[in-house]
């Protein structure tokens, strides 16, 4: 184990070695109310893995503290996903409920301290008085409660004297705070609902903020690791720890990124619609992206380790290829499973010069595979061969049999094409052909030179099987839900045939069906009388070419392919000059609203791209910030889309420069918004309201950071002060690192200059 293998392994030594913990114990919390998915698999790897390379503890917790959307079959779904990926989480599983009571007694803590209250207003008023991101919030009226009132309403909360809804718990924080997540976040709300595990017994469930930094505690968590959503609410989880006095060592919580794959949808509101839907054939189906779905489809959890451990650990969300993921059990299986023939679409070819049959044995693995095995092959003179594999007019290129093309069986003979045998409508139905009997495979004499082998099964001996080749579910690379799902992504083949080494062996669950790629034993569907296989994956990615084919050339593509030779003069690239609409428009932009050459000359060339930037100026008077975007950002968006297809709008895009241009935001946190509303569509303001984006301009606040860099840098100090300036850069990063990039950079600047003069 490598300490400094990524950030999160540097933090846990460094608290070890300072001895700020004697113990690592780390968990892995999800709430009950879906199947665990590939995501969770990261999570689950790094949570177990940290705890395992510091001969620690990883505690699994259920976060059961909403009663109305979760389940014990959840629970088990998430038990198998860690068990099945090889992790041991101890004796007993952990669940959020089993603290109730103690998390309780907190909150009337908090309450006696005056540090919590119980409100009365509507959801809709508490969410007028919680302000924006440049208005501080307004307290409710309901905080001037006394604590007497206070425990007694909430002692009533906890008796069921109240409707859902009619009264909550909030921590009594700063209503004015940057961070809106602490402007008075609620701890308790009362639900009347059965719980899985508590039955009836409670009528109020804590808030995931309060619940978890104490469970944490609790059960003695030295190291918090979640996702970087999760980031906001760090402040509530030290607030309330602190606030409480809880004696030390108490937990800390570190994020990581989480982890997002194109052509793939992980979050469990989107797949549970999938499987409510009936879209998917529950959450196991192996088009999911559960673990049990992968599980299903016949990934190895090998495969599933690897992955994860490739992707590593991060500190910024970034997007993966799924093709990387389906490396991995390409790769895994490669060096694992047997070869065999299958037939998927049968074509009959009769041997008319054969005569009786034999069994050819032949290898399980190619020569670079470094296991043995071998299986008998029956052959006759009545065999299958795949439809494809024969072409009565082939192109250029074709290698396989055709009526002039001899081709080789797979470990079998070569045979030559005699006559072609057609119905009524001139369809196919059968080949006659010859063999060469001094052609057999490993001992070959007959001096014919063939381009390829086809694989083959021999028509008394095969097995019938169902085949249910699955592709992926979404046909988009970012897709939003059902609209985008893949018409194509399961095809069943009932007829297939497989040699019967397969069927009567069982040597293996997995195997190669040559040519076609990886195939399982469905576990839950397979029967003796009635095998059914599900493809794992193709032996290549066969996606990247389809899309690439797929997708029309742009205007710009087209142009820059442009060849033409005038006087023997060839002219490459763009060649079309613009129409006197594009150049009306390109005089605007470049002449009176300054922007500059490329800007204007890729807007007014791209007829989308300039109508989504003239109803954004119609709203803002920011021709150059708002031409940046478009070029950039929305251009991407556009690429394959046309603007009603957008889930953000001209005006929001507006909304987004205006508290850009005004300072609100960092031009770091505007593409992190950005990128919020390409997922969600919600406005800019909500975005920045809710995940406490607001850029901090404060002196006051940014100086003490300052000066505490500074201090833990004295080295860099001396340097900068005896010339070396490009350190200012060093200051000014380490401010921005430690405020999440949301300092101003102007701000810093000038002030770490002025404290290093």
């Amino acid at each position: 184990m490598s300490e400094n293998k990524d950030f999160l392994h540097v933090i846990v030594n460094e608290d070890l070695k300072s001895g700020k913990y004697k113990e690592v114990i780390t968990r892995f919390p999800p709430e009950p109310n879906g199947f665990p998915h590939i995501g969770h698999a990261k999570s689950i790897c790094i949570n177990f893995g940290i705890a395992s390379d510091f001969n620690g503890h990883c505690n699994l917790r259920m976060d059961d503290t909403n009663p109305t959307k979760e389940d014990t079959k959840y629970v088990e779904a998430l038990k198998d996903a860690v068990q099945w990926l090889g992790f041991d989480w101890g004796e007993n599983v952990h669940f959020t409920s089993d603290y109730f009571d103690k998390i309780y007694d907190y909150a009337i803590e908090l309450i006696k301290m005056d540090k919590a209250y119980v409100d009365s207003v509507n959801e809709e008023q508490m969410r007028e008085n919680r302000g924006t991101v440049t208005q501080a919030g307004i307290r409710s009226k309901f905080a001037n409660r006394t604590i007497e009132e206070n425990l007694n309403l909430f002692e009533k909360m906890k008796n069921g004297e109240f409707k859902d809804g009619e009264h909550v718990l909030r921590a009594k924080i700063d209503m004015s705070a940057a961070n809106m997540k602490l402007r008075d976040p609620l701890l308790y709300r009362i639900r009347h609902a059965h719980h899985f595990r508590a039955g009836d017994k409670w009528c109020i469930y804590p808030m995931y903020d309060f619940a978890h930094c104490l469970s944490d505690y609790i059960e003695n968590v030295s190291h918090s690791i979640c996702t970087l959503e999760f980031e906001n609410n760090r402040d509530i989880y030290n607030w309330v720890l602190d606030t409480l006095k809880l004696e030390l060592p108490r937990p800390f919580q570190h994020e990581f990124a989480r982890l997002g794959i194109n052509y793939t949808v992980m979050s469990k509101r989107k797949l549970l619609e999938l499987v409510e839907g009936k879209y998917v054939d529950g959450w196991d189906d192996p088009r999911m992206p559960t673990i049990a779905g992968y599980k299903r489809k016949g990934y190895t959890k090998e495969s599933i380790l690897n992955f994860c451990d490739q992707i590593g650990v991060a500190k910024a969300n970034s997007m993966v290829d799924v093709a990387q993921l389906e490396f991995c059990i390409r790769d895994d299986l490669n060096k694992k499973v047997p070869r065999v023939m299958c037939v998927l679409d049968p074509l009959k070819v009769t041997i008319e010069n054969y005569e009786g049959s034999e069994d050819l044995v032949s290898p399980y693995y190619p020569h670079d595979v470094p296991k043995e095995g071998t299986r008998k092959v029956p052959f006759s003179n009545e065999i299958y061969i795949e439809r494809d594999d024969f072409s009565e007019n082939p192109e250029k290129g074709y290698f396989r049999l055709t009526p002039t093309q001899a081709v080789r069986l797979r470990h079998g003979y070569i045979i030559t094409c005699q006559e072609v045998i057609k119905d009524s409508k001139g369809n196919i139905v059968e080949i006659k052909a010859k063999y060469h009997p001094d052609s057999k495979s490993g001992s070959d004499t007959s001096g014919i030179k063939v381009k390829s082998a086809i694989q083959w099964v021999s028509s008394k001996e095969a097995r019938q099987i169902e085949v249910r080749l699955y592709d992926r579910l979404f046909k988009n690379e970012a897709p939003e839900g059902i609209e985008d799902l893949n018409p194509n992504s399961l095809r069943i083949i009932k007829n297939a045939l497989i040699e019967p080494a397969v069927i009567l062996e069982k040597i293996d669950k997995r195997f190669q069906f040559e040519r076609q790629g990886y195939f399982y034993a469905d576990p839950l569907d397979y029967r003796d009388e009635k095998p059914v296989f599900n493809k794992i994956v193709g032996l290549k990615d066969s996606w990247a070419k389809k899309t690439k084919a797929e997708e029309p050339k742009s205007n710009n593509e087209v142009k820059a392919e442009t060849k033409k030779q005038v006087k023997n003069e060839q002219v490459v690239g763009e060649v079309a000059a613009m129409s006197d609409k594009e150049k009306v428009l390109f005089d605007k932009y470049l002449k009176e609203l300054g922007l500059n050459n490329e800007v204007a000359n890729i807007l007014a060339r791209d007829e989308k791209l300039s109508t989504f930037y003239e109803e954004s100026l119609s709203t803002l008077n920011s021709p150059v910030s708002l031409a940046n975007i478009v070029v950039t950002e929305v251009a991407r968006e556009l690429k394959d889309k046309e603007i009603s297809k957008l889930k953000f709008t001209a005006g929001q895009i507006s909304q987004l420069v205006k508290i850009l241009d005004d300072g609100t935001i960092s031009s770091k946190i505007a593409k992190q918004v950005f990128e919020e509303m390409v997922k969600t569509g919600d406005n800019p303001t909500k975005i920045v309201e809710d995940k406490g984006l607001v850029q901090i301009s404060d002196p006051a606040i940014i100086s003490p950071i300052i000066d505490d860099i500074i201090a833990k840098n004295p080295d860099n100090v001396s340097k900068f002060k005896a010339g070396n300036t490009k350190l200012l850069g060093f200051f000014v990063g380490q401010v921005l690192k430690t405020t999440g990039g949301k300092a101003n950079p102007k701000v810093v600047n000038q002030l770490v200059a002025q404290k290093l003069k």
